[in-house]
């Protein structure tokens, strides 16, 4: 059976999926602003309704990669938009490789394609839950289980269940922005997420592992408060790596300039004169941007790396060699566990209070070894060497050789190929696959009755020209998307965003802005829709 008779032999089954009815004719601008906020109030219900029967002693396997995620552990969105993201990397990996060979400029295959990504986001909620409950990551409370009479294992069967719904209720909610709304559901998801924890990394009053405040602004209050810092210690290097480590201002200057060049970025562009080919005087332009493809392909590189860690750390427990350590003081205890694999070597903590109750556990995090490489930064005490050993608790305790600087820095340009290269790369198949590309732009332009002055009205000549600007651009916008994202891995951000969730945030925020503006500019003058549905 050829691939063609696959895919249209499993077309009544995809299409039969429940799907979001698209409107069938123009959707008022008031009219899509309500949607969006409604699916945006329904976000933010949904990432605070926690899963029952979840123990406080489970751990957030995706705890790295929460910021572009757009979930909320323990709660029923606490695969957030992982599935969905999973999904649209295998199968436009396949397309755009052309081992799935579908015509996505033909409606009928096009239709397929979205029906099969669906029904593959099904897949991937359980792909990503399962193994988190069965490997002891999302453990059933013994309580619950006890006071309803059933076996943990029905309360793990219940989790699942909740999970998958939450899964589903992300995916629904996307198309009804998708469809109804304005921008993405996926993006709007994005922006939630990362604003609630920037707000978090200026405001928030818990204290944090220094024992100051989370925020950085209480932060300050209290350094200031509690003359934490004098004037002579502040020209020395532990007072540099104070203020602008521990005091979270080489974070809060990251994240300026990280919002600065993103805007900047996203604000130059080539703009090629188009031209009504019936209506004299009628002129347009076709903006190719710098970041041409957007910051959406970052996305798709971080999934990829937090899939292969979630199977490394998954294989490292089951198959590593574990050894423990514990330190006591404070009235807490902290236990370390330590899994050394041909995959590298793992560190959980788990802290208890002076009753043995979990006060907090983190999942296993690489140190050393091929996962380590794999990993992402998350800030300079990943990469600074004197900060590197500190920032893994649990080295010293359980007799592990500290990471020599050579380790550091091969971390470090390991992280920069996987994001610049990888960047490039899912940029190309991102044009390509969403039809962006030379080619789909020519044929939207010619069925338009566009044209480009100058040039002879036919797809094959605005493709010619189209060729000239947009792989080169795609290639330049994945290698600066790559290097800002990289920048801010390595500096830090505000609330523990990270490079990619801050890049995506702002840049999602300003291509809305740019959105909602052709929007009430198409509600002003509704000749210019057709325009805006031909060319963009």
């Amino acid at each position: 059976m050829n691939q063609h008779s696959f895919f249209y032999a499993i077309e009544p089954f995809v299409r039969r999926l429940p799907a979001v009815e698209r409107p069938s004719g123009h959707v008022h601008f008031k009219k899509k602003l309500t949607w969006t906020l409604a699916i945006l109030l329904l976000y933010f219900v949904l990432s605070n309704v926690p899963l029952f029967g979840l123990s406080p002693a489970s751990i957030d396997l995706f705890s790295s990669y929460r910021a572009f995620f757009a979930g909320s552990f323990g709660s029923m969105l606490l695969l957030g938009i992982g599935p969905i993201v999973t999904a649209s990397i295998v199968l436009q990996l396949l397309v755009g490789a052309e081992i799935i060979k579908l015509d996505l400029s033909d409606p009928r295959d096009q239709a397929i394609f979205q029906g099969t990504q669906k029904a593959l986001v099904f897949v991937m909620i359980a792909v990503e839950a399962l193994p988190q409950i069965t490997s002891g990551y999302l453990l059933p409370n013994a309580t619950v289980a006890n006071a309803l009479g059933i076996s943990e294992g029905a309360v793990s069967a219940l989790i699942f269940l909740q999970v998958f719904i939450g899964g589903a209720l992300i995916l629904y909610m996307d198309e009804v922005v998708s469809k109804w709304g304005v921008g993405s559901g996926v993006g709007l998801f994005i922006v939630a997420g990362l604003s609630q924890q920037l707000m978090n990394g200026l405001f928030n009053w818990t204290t944090g592992d220094a024992g100051l405040p989370v925020g950085i602004i209480p932060k300050w209050i209290d350094i200031f408060r509690l003359g934490l810092i004098s004037i002579n210690e502040l020209f020395t290097a532990e007072g540099l790596r104070f203020i602008f480590v521990t005091g979270g201002l080489l974070a809060l200057i990251s994240t300026i300039i990280i919002v600065l060049m993103v805007v900047l970025v996203e604000s130059t562009r080539i703009e090629i004169p188009l031209a009504h080919s019936r209506v004299r005087g009628a002129r347009g332009r076709f903006p190719v941007k710098l970041v041409y493809a957007s910051v959406l392909p970052m996305i798709l590189v971080r999934a990829i790396q937090a899939n292969i860690q979630m199977i490394g750390t998954l294989l490292a427990a089951k198959v590593g060699t574990m050894t423990t350590a514990t330190a006591a003081g404070n009235d807490m205890t902290t236990v370390y566990m330590g899994y050394q694999s041909f995959l590298g070597t793992f560190i959980s903590t788990t802290r208890y209070d002076a009753t043995g109750a979990i006060l907090s556990a983190s999942s296993p995090q690489p140190v050393s070894g091929l996962m380590y490489y794999l990993s992402p930064i998350r800030g300079a005490s990943d990469w600074i060497p004197s900060l590197v050993t500190t920032s893994n608790p649990g080295m010293v305790e359980l007799g592990f050789a500290p990471l020599a600087t050579w380790q550091v820095f091969m971390h470090v340009i390991t992280d920069s190929a996987i994001l610049i290269i990888g960047g490039v790369i899912f940029a190309l198949f991102w044009i390509e696959t969403t039809g962006m590309g030379a080619k789909s732009v020519a044929e939207k332009i010619h069925r338009s009755g566009l044209q480009i002055p100058g040039y002879r009205r036919s797809p094959s000549s605005i493709e010619k020209l189209m060729e000239r600007y947009i792989p080169k651009v795609t290639v330049i916008g994945g290698v600066i998307i790559g290097l800002l994202t990289l920048i801010a891995s390595l500096l830090g951000t505000l609330g523990g965003a990270g490079g990619t969730g801050l890049l995506l945030t702002v840049s999602i925020i300003y291509r809305l802005y740019e959105q909602i503006a052709s929007e009430q500019l198409q509600e002003m003058y509704p000749m210019m829709q057709k325009f805006f549905g031909g060319v963009a």
